[in-house]
């Protein structure tokens, strides 16, 4: 019998970008509501070719203020009078230097009620051409490119209980780890947000179910 070939990922952004439209124009998004999100966030889960098929880009914060060191994807603080998708546009420009148009951005995710306190709206955008790409400095230690088939594998994401990495648990009652690489264990917020984008846009999983805001963030994101 013949091994089963897993998931049929997108081998381009064309594919990707068509694929993406369809799915999250029927995704039943779920927006944390004005009144319990004292700060908002918006961050682009952009999906670009770095030479060897499409990926998203994460990075690594720099080793100072907010978040030192954790990963993430680009993105921050939404302003004043600033909509989610020009926040989310605005971050990936001073972060790395990209230029997402209203055109790139191909819909809108769950909101993520992070523990810090911000309500987190994961934008899905989609870039051809990353040649600008310089990031900052301040902002960015390093940036990744994890490729969707990465990202799509069975094997990616892990449930463990907390403080105990080896102890597996259910995703009811443990903590994700979102294993992309043997250097790369991503939690939640960002963990779970990979998470919802795999479930929802890559295997095409039904809205209700790949929920994220009840999963659990480990302690040190708690500020």
């Amino acid at each position: 019998m013949a091994a089963d070939p897993g998931p049929r990922v997108p081998d381009s952004i064309d594919e990707f970008r068509t694929l993406a439209r369809a799915r999250l124009n029927t995704f039943e998004r779920i927006a944390v509501p004005g009144d319990l999100a004292t700060r908002r966030a918006a961050v682009a889960l952009c999906v670009v070719d770095n030479g060897a098929g499409p990926a998203v880009i994460v990075i690594k914060r720099a080793y100072r203020g907010r978040n030192a060191g954790q990963w993430g994807l680009p993105g921050g603080r939404v302003e004043r009078g600033e909509t989610l998708e020009r926040a989310a546009a605005r971050e990936l420009h001073e972060e790395l230097g990209l230029v997402a148009d209203p055109a790139d951005m191909l819909g809108v995710l769950d909101d993520f009620p992070a523990a810090s306190g911000f309500a987190i709206t994961p934008i899905v955008t989609t870039l051809s051409n990353i040649a600008d790409l310089e990031p900052s400095a301040d902002e960015v230690h390093s940036v990744h490119f994890v490729d969707l088939h990465s990202l799509a594998a069975a094997g990616t994401p892990h449930w463990v209980r907390r403080g105990d990495t080896e102890t597996p648990a259910t995703p009811e009652t443990g903590l994700l780890q979102m294993r992309l690489a043997p250097d790369m264990t991503i939690h939640a917020p960002t963990g779970a947000m990979l998470w919802q984008f795999r479930e929802v846009v890559l295997l095409g999983r039904r809205s209700e179910a790949a929920r994220v805001a009840h999963f659990l963030q480990p302690d040190w994101t708690h500020h």
